[in-house]
């Protein structure tokens, strides 16, 4: 299966694309960072965001998109931003008719380092190792990127099958 991860930002949205199936190493496909323009208007940010990831699934046609999860954090401002950039993920994944899920920071952590609160060095590590690459991606953005679609490969295979029992069982 092939798997995009995205981070989400707004500023810098981490891309990551892997190949693999639960249990295995995987492989890197591709990865990078959709950078927009700070100083640019709103709309023209998520637009240019929208543009990057869609020649992302053109290049590369992945089978599923995963996307971090807006979990928590103090600055509000960067929430929002965040949010918005997430939507715009789903959105491009979604568009495609590509099943699309979310993980939180915590799931990725734990899914790649076997911890839920590990730090981004220890993440970008195991990422390193897991594709067995010869550096480290960077920068972190789209480190974490590779993570996520490493975390959606490992458990969300798991969860799909397990939602499409429940869903015939409930269909009887």
């Amino acid at each position: 299966m092939r798997v995009m991860g995205i981070d989400p930002g707004l500023t810098r949205c981490g891309v990551g694309i892997v190949d693999g199936r639960p249990g295995a190493p995987g492989t890197m496909v591709a990865v990078g960072v959709v950078r927009t323009d700070p100083e640019a208007p709103l709309a023209d940010r998520l637009l240019a965001l929208d543009d990057g990831l869609r020649a992302y699934l053109a290049e590369h046609e992945p089978e599923a998109v995963a996307v971090e999860r807006v979990f928590s954090q103090h600055n509000v401002a960067s929430v929002i931003g965040t949010a918005q950039a997430s939507g715009i993920a789903l959105l491009a994944g979604a568009r495609l008719g590509l099943p699309t899920a979310t993980y939180t920071p915590s799931e990725v952590k734990s899914a790649v380092c076997g911890n839920g609160t590990a730090d981004k060095r220890q993440v970008t590590s195991m990422v390193t190792r897991i594709l067995r690459l010869k550096e480290a991606p960077k920068p972190a953005d789209a480190a974490d990127a590779l993570a996520i679609a490493i975390c959606h490969l490992w458990r969300g295979g798991v969860k799909a099958r397990i939602q499409a029992a429940v869903n015939k069982e409930s269909a009887r």
